[in-house]
């Protein structure tokens, strides 16, 4: 299920839900305020972390590797959380939630942008994603094994752990200073930073929109997020028009390329 949905580009109007979700823990929001890049070099952040992710799915023997490489950059990840507790990046509650968060992300957003999983479906989905948990290096005994045990698990975090910690409500204010787009060809990154001013509000917006409204109910109510039958109403009007257009695109405008690449590798392969 993994290598149909996490390379479609639907998957990139989740991504900031879970992120948020994840920094909302006040050790891993701890850690990305002090040791993240992500507000002198938004665009580069955002890149590394789609590549990364796409790794753990499609990477074959690259996906451990991928792992690796995040264990060891996260071992000097350290100090005190917003409750003055001390944290390491590494320490199981906090690396296994930010794993965690996918599951429920993708869950909830696939009844807006696709159509919703099937109960056999979803226990295929957690299986598979339990792979991904194993090639970050998180241990079976630090992970719920199934769907019933994930959700009180889940529960709890959301109960007593998640706040509206400082990075959280950076990601999801619509004032956030950002800079312009940084990749591509220099024509469309000069014209980006001469209109930026005027289209940085409504993105600003727009991803505030997306943040919200693509998180599980539960996770928002948790955080303090608002959340109106307006904006419900407008959200399911965007996400029919997402799940019947993007269908028919032909898989070069459907994938994500790393997903693409390998998607065609694995028919090549076959045949």
């Amino acid at each position: 299920m993994l290598w149909t949905i996490a390379g479609d580009i639907r998957a990139l109007l989740m991504l900031p839900s879970a992120l948020t979700m994840q920094v909302a823990h006040p050790a891993v929001g701890a850690g990305v305020d002090e040791y993240s890049v992500f507000r002198t070099d938004p665009w580069g952040r955002g890149e590394r972390s789609v590549r990364s992710v796409l790794l753990w799915v499609y990477g074959g023997d690259e996906a451990a590797a991928e792992g690796r490489r995040l264990r060891a950059l996260h071992r000097s990840i350290q100090g005190t959380d917003t409750r003055g507790h001390r944290y390491h990046a590494l320490m199981p509650a906090a690396y296994a939630w930010v794993h965690a968060t996918g599951f429920p992300v993708y869950r909830h957003a696939q009844r807006y942008l696709g159509r919703p999983f099937t109960e056999a479906e979803e226990r295929q989905l957690y299986a598979e994603w339990l792979q991904v948990g194993r090639v970050l290096g998180i241990h079976d005994r630090d992970m719920p094994r199934t769907p019933e045990e994930f959700w009180p698990y889940y529960r709890k975090v959301l109960a007593e752990e998640l706040e509206l910690t400082p990075v959280a409500r950076e990601l999801t204010a619509t004032d956030a200073s950002v800079p312009p787009p940084d990749r591509g060809p220099r024509p469309v990154r000069a014209l980006l930073r001469a209109v930026w001013p005027l289209l940085l509000p409504p993105l600003a917006r727009f991803r505030r929109f997306l943040t919200i409204g693509l998180m599980p109910p539960d996770a928002r109510q948790a955080l303090g997020l608002p959340w109106t039958p307006r904006q419900e109403r407008a959200l399911r009007r965007f996400g029919r028009v997402v799940r019947t257009l993007v269908p028919l695109l032909p898989e070069r405008l459907r994938y994500l390329p790393f997903a693409r690449r390998a998607r065609a590798r694995h028919r090549a392969a076959r045949h």
